[in-house]
């Protein structure tokens, strides 16, 4: 799987979110995914950065548009507005801090409060490649997400190990739910305008099963229901999101200064 059409050019349009605390990795796990590139030098997020990319699933074209939420506690209130809508989530601890993966369960928990209940959700225990400063066993984060009923892997964005398998499997398991709707109503998935909402009943699939965690892989037979987005108001989020972008990068943000007036006047209420 991989790149596939025009970025224009898709099926299915799906949002998905990363989330973690700062310093763990997000940002160069997207940027590693969209555009294979990773940065050393990587600075803390301010606000919301976002990127897409398409991938081939199961002879359709998903685009994916991934939201970076900056990790800082300043920035809560900013981000906290992004997570509505999201079908799918990346929940990322540093494998070498175990205060972040001690954090994990306020981020679930937060991520939970502000999105549908059948989200489909990737723990994800990045800088594997840190194996000497290893703070975090497989074990307890195998654990964690059995017990959270989230998917589960370990990546390395510096030496791009499984970066790929997590996002792409997290895509699929959200299309395979769409395309099992489809089938259930007597719709063809590809024949459903794109903006068309499709709910996913909690009877419509069955329960999540999981396989031991093995070589840095998860396997699932199943997944999740999970409700899609409306394309046409992601993409008006996206303007939005563009708009802000701009804003933050001519503006030096500190801890005292308050969110601009401009940027509230955006977030709403699409973005609510």
């Amino acid at each position: 799987m991989g790149a596939y059409r025009a970025d224009d050019d898709y099926d299915y349009l799906f949002k998905l979110v990363l989330i973690g605390d700062s310093g763990v990795g997000k940002s160069n796990l997207l940027s590693r995914f969209t555009r294979n590139e990773f940065s050393l030098e990587s600075k803390s997020t301010i606000g919301v950065e976002f990127a897409t990319r398409s991938i081939h699933v199961d002879d359709k074209v998903v685009k994916a548009q991934i939201w970076d939420t900056a990790g800082q506690e300043r920035y809560r209130a900013i981000t906290s507005a992004y997570y509505r809508g999201a079908v799918g989530a990346l929940l990322v601890y540093d494998v070498t801090r175990h205060v972040t993966f001690e954090n994990v369960e306020r981020w679930l928990k937060e991520l939970r409060d502000h999105t549908d209940s059948n989200i489909v959700i990737m723990l994800v225990g990045n800088k594997a490649d840190l194996r000497h400063l290893r703070a975090v066993t497989t074990e307890d984060a195998t654990a964690f997400a059995e017990r959270e009923n989230t998917f589960f892997m370990e990546t390395s964005a510096l030496e791009s190990l499984n970066v790929e398998n997590a996002f792409t499997e997290v895509l699929t398991q959200i299309h395979r739910v769409v395309s099992r709707k489809a089938l259930d109503v007597g719709d063809d998935p590809a024949a459903l305008p794109k903006g068309q909402t499709i709910t996913v009943g909690k009877d419509d699939v069955s329960a999540v099963k999981k396989t031991p965690f093995r070589h840095m892989n998860v396997k699932m037979d199943s997944c999740s229901p999970i409700a899609c987005l409306e394309t046409t108001k992601l993409l008006e989020v996206e303007r939005k999101l563009n708009c802000l972008r701009d804003i933050f990068a001519a503006s030096e943000i500190d801890s005292e200064r308050r969110v601009p007036d401009s940027v509230d006047s955006m977030v709403t209420p699409a973005m609510r």
